[in-house]
């Protein structure tokens, strides 16, 4: 019996667990819910914004961005290049689906908008600061599933291809470094090699001055044997000098 009133008790304790749960989340949903009037001003400003930028081609939305850069309304600038970056992929404006707006956590505004084009819908966000001005707005198409894995794979290829296409540049530049080695080798010059240091030549001024000292001891050899003899000198001829050693040699 005091098992089954414990269960009991268990049970009620969570119903009322529950109960306080499900007040406390309708508090806050009142809490969060936004005035009528301010949301009926934020929604005919947002779409207001949204019909006069989906107007615009490609060549206006470029002149008009110019524009509002220039007098640094960046807020609409934004807005008109996140349309020009869609509108080949949202086609014209068809029709407005839905528009809501809520007031965030910090006190600004949020809008958004679903609306309708020729090839998908597109979802049109605005922000408001607390003073209802414009801070951003942008376009977001709805892709479908096939469409959002074709663009995902396109991304991988073109980053795995432009990695790669730097791998091969820098193995090609790593490739010719052997050839900057070779041409700065030839433009450098080759030692010349040193010339063979040549014979020293003969002493040929000491072998003319030893033939002069023969010539002239023949000549006075061929005269003394003239006179020795009584002869001429002309039928004498001197075949060799040999010394002689000797003493008297030496006194002659």
């Amino acid at each position: 019996m005091k098992l089954r009133i414990r269960r009991l008790m268990l049970l009620l304790c969570v119903a009322a667990c529950f109960l306080s749960l499900s007040a406390c989340t309708s508090q806050e949903t009142a809490k969060e819910e936004l005035d009528p009037s301010i949301s009926a001003v934020l929604d005919a400003q947002t779409a207001a914004w949204m019909q006069e930028i989906v107007k615009l081609n490609a060549e206006e939305a470029e002149q008009q961005e110019a524009v509002l850069v220039k007098r640094r309304q960046n807020a609409l600038a934004s807005a008109i290049a996140s349309w020009k970056s869609v509108m080949k992929d949202t086609g014209n404006f068809v029709e407005t689906v839905s528009t809501k707006s809520e007031e965030t956590d910090d006190g600004n505004y949020t809008t958004t908008i679903t609306a309708t084009f020729d090839k998908r819908q597109v979802e049109v966000k605005a922000f408001y600061s607390m003073e209802g001005e414009l801070t951003s707005l942008s376009f977001s198409p709805e892709y479908t599933t096939a469409e959002k894995m074709s663009k995902a794979l396109m991304n991988t290829v073109m980053g795995m291809g432009t990695v790669f296409l730097v791998l091969i540049f820098i193995c090609l530049i790593i490739s010719c470094f052997k050839f900057i080695n070779v041409f700065g080798s030839k433009g450098k010059t080759a030692p010349v090699p040193a010339a063979p240091v040549a014979a020293a030549p003969a002493p040929v001024a000491e072998a003319e001055e030893g033939l002069a000292d023969d010539l002239e001891l023949v000549a006075v050899i061929t005269a003394a044997i003239a006179a020795a003899t009584g002869s001429s000198s002309d039928g004498l001829v001197v075949r060799s000098i040999k010394r002689k050693a000797g003493a008297k040699w030496k006194r002659a």
